[in-house]
């Protein structure tokens, strides 16, 4: 634990005693690089297919994909997150959709095999978070192919 979680542990705890209502309303977390690279955290919920809602808490800079599979979730990833396959393909909610920067040609390319591409449609291992994606909530989808680039080379 570093200085700032216990600062936040302090200060929460003694917002607990004067008010039960209180909330946390940021987790701040430290690196272990030190204090000066302490970061707010961005919440994501992912929806998985059975529709349970799952609410993480991720740092900045994280992609979609790397935090799916930290938390267990079913999201497989076949090509290591390299953009190569469509297995880590999700639907963005629409509300933060334009909040991520445009895919380029060859996430488009394997968005295009993706099973059940929708307009906000996106590679999870593409998706890098920033403050702006806080709440960011995204679906995965009843299926996946994994049909990868090397699949249509040619030999």
């Amino acid at each position: 634990m570093c200085y700032a979680d216990v600062l936040t542990v302090i200060f929460t705890t003694r917002n607990l005693v004067k008010s039960m209502s209180s909330h946390i309303v940021a987790l701040i977390v430290c690196r272990p690089e030190g204090l000066m690279t302490c970061d707010l955290r961005i919440h994501v919920t992912f929806i998985t297919r059975e529709g349970d809602q799952v609410h993480i808490d991720a740092a900045e800079g994280d992609n979609l994909l790397d935090i799916a599979q930290a938390h267990d979730l079913d999201m497989e990833g076949a090509c290591g997150g390299s953009c190569a396959c469509s297995t880590c393909h999700v639907i963005v909610d629409p509300e933060f959709y334009d909040l991520i920067p445009e895919p380029d040609d060859d996430e488009n390319d394997m968005l295009d095999l993706a099973f059940g591409l929708t307009e906000t449609s996106r590679l999870g291992c593409q998706v890098k978070l920033t403050k702006e994606l806080d709440g960011l909530r995204v679906a995965l989808p009843q299926m996946t192919r994994n049909l990868q680039a090397k699949d249509f080379e040619k030999r």
